[in-house]
């Protein structure tokens, strides 16, 4: 089976979030298994800084809008653990300062920018090799779907080829103004209430849910929660209707990267059978951050997240006048909302003793906030998969999590102690403030936390499990498209 995956974001090349290593990590999986995968990805400036100077495997395809037309270049990225990776090269659409938008706000021109993109995967693929199967991530790669519905439906090539698309989060949709609809060639009779419009705009999400094949989305529990008018951001109509085609896979852990057996970026390797280079990891993590004469039972909390109202930094700022009375230090890293990097800063400068935030993202020092904590914060108001939780039970690292999404499917904590995390379920800040100290008191039993500490330890997350639900789609979707 061949396999085309379009993103706007893949490891180690772009990243702004989880989607970046689901694209890098589950391809190499499936080639594994047997099948051709070709990945595209946009040639972003900061792509082209990594990898200059890259070979020419299409010089020109041409991408009409209304009263003029684009250019782009398909450059061949190589191959990467057997994955065929290729950059679409419009500079400027792409050799700009960020991938979406400024510090003021999203370019105005994104419908443009990826609606070149989308349109340049299809016709490349046309060129390089038409696949059995596109796979198609978030809004920005929404219009694949749309495209391979409308103006290319009576393409003799393409027209048999189905579509998956992955909501990797259902809050980011990807709105524009109604005239987006000429512009981009798509026909006025797409934009209507159970196509594309939505409030007199166009919305690409709901577009890509009403015209995919199937529906995938990135934890089970994620799956049923956008159906509910809490989670689905105005579209559980949408889900709900297309519930027999939606799918939730819980998104894999890359153990080559985030292993402490192996880990090239921490102080010590560990495992759960020798447990002695944790406590040197901690040790490395304090210095890091600038603290020193923390004793063994001081709670180290740990947080690698984006700084805003989402990931529940909110019930943090609630809580902290509270949590400072506890044995921990917090040590933070990140960046995000100003608003929530101001309050962090205040507070470690208030509390130095027990706050140490770094407000930037740094991927040496990710690993460091996993492997070196004891005790790991995700209060999300949602979270569609989560990798933090994941990683963080593999380098004995216990996580404290709302009970949203993929934090549900990979979180549980029992009574009797068997579990491996704790949970609060309800969104408010007292309720996590209870989980935090409900762990805090297991902690002071060694022996206990040991054993919870080892049982996350020996969980398996790889994206072996993942990937062959997803050839399952893949299947499903090649059989009902070439049936009808």
């Amino acid at each position: 089976m061949h396999i085309v995956f379009a993103a706007s974001e893949c490891v180690p090349w772009a990243k702004t979030g989880g989607l970046a290593d689901v694209v890098g990590a589950l391809p190499p999986v499936l080639v594994r298994m047997g099948h051709r995968v070709t990945t595209f990805v946009p040639y972003y400036r900061q792509v082209a800084k990594q990898m200059p100077d890259l070979p020419t495997v299409i010089p020109s395809l041409t991408m009409p809008y209304t009263y003029y037309q684009r250019y782009a270049r398909v450059l061949n990225g190589g191959v990467h653990e057997g994955v065929q990776v290729y950059f679409i090269d419009c500079p400027e659409m792409f050799d700009r300062e960020n991938f979406y938008s400024t510090p003021s706000g999203d370019y105005l021109d994104n419908w443009e920018r990826f609606g070149l993109f989308s349109r340049a995967v299809i016709e490349a693929s046309k060129i390089l090799g038409v696949p059995d199967v596109f796979h198609a991530h978030d809004w920005q790669t929404a219009l694949i779907p749309i495209f391979l519905r409308s103006i290319y439906f009576f393409d003799p090539v393409l027209r048999k080829v189905p579509a998956v698309f992955t909501v990797h989060n259902a809050g980011y949709q990807g709105w524009f103004p109604a005239d987006t609809m000429p512009r981009l060639l798509l026909p006025w009779d797409m934009f209507t209430l159970d196509k594309l419009e939505m409030y007199d705009q166009v919305n690409l999400l709901k577009g890509a849910l009403v015209y995919s094949d199937a529906i995938t989305t990135v934890s089970r529990h994620y799956a049923q929660e956008i159906q509910t008018s809490e989670f689905g951001n105005g579209l559980e109509d949408v889900f709900r209707k297309r519930s027999a085609d939606l799918f939730g896979i819980l998104n894999g852990v890359d153990y080559d990267e985030w292993d402490p057996t192996h880990d090239k970026h921490i102080a010590a390797h560990f495992s759960a059978d020798n447990l002695k280079g944790k406590k040197e990891c901690r040790r490395d993590l304090l210095h890091a951050f600038g603290l020193n004469g923390v004793e063994d039972h001081t709670a180290v909390l740990g947080i690698v997240s984006r700084f805003a109202t989402q990931k529940g930094f909110d019930l943090l700022a609630g809580i902290m006048h509270e949590l400072v009375k506890d044995d921990v230090v917090l040590l933070a890293l990140g960046t995000g909302e100003e608003y929530y990097e101001r309050l962090l800063g205040e507070l470690a400068m208030r509390y130095p003793d027990k706050v140490r935030v770094q407000i930037r993202y740094d991927n040496t020092m990710a690993h460091k906030v996993e492997a070196g904590s004891d005790i790991f914060l995700m209060p999300s108001r949602y979270e569609p998969s989560g990798l933090n939780q994941m990683y963080s039970l593999r380098y004995g690292t216990v996580p404290v999590v709302r009970s949203t999404g993929g934090l549900e499917d990979t979180i549980h904590e029992e009574h009797n102690g068997l579990g491996n995390g704790f949970k609060f379920h309800g969104y408010n800040q007292w309720d996590f403030l209870d989980a935090i100290r409900r762990a805090l008191a297991t902690f002071q039993n060694k022996e206990q936390w040991e054993v919870m500490m080892k049982r996350g330890m020996e969980e398996d997350f790889s994206w072996e499990k993942p990937a062959e639900e997803y050839v399952k789609v893949y299947e499903r979707v090649i059989a009902n498209r070439n049936w009808s």
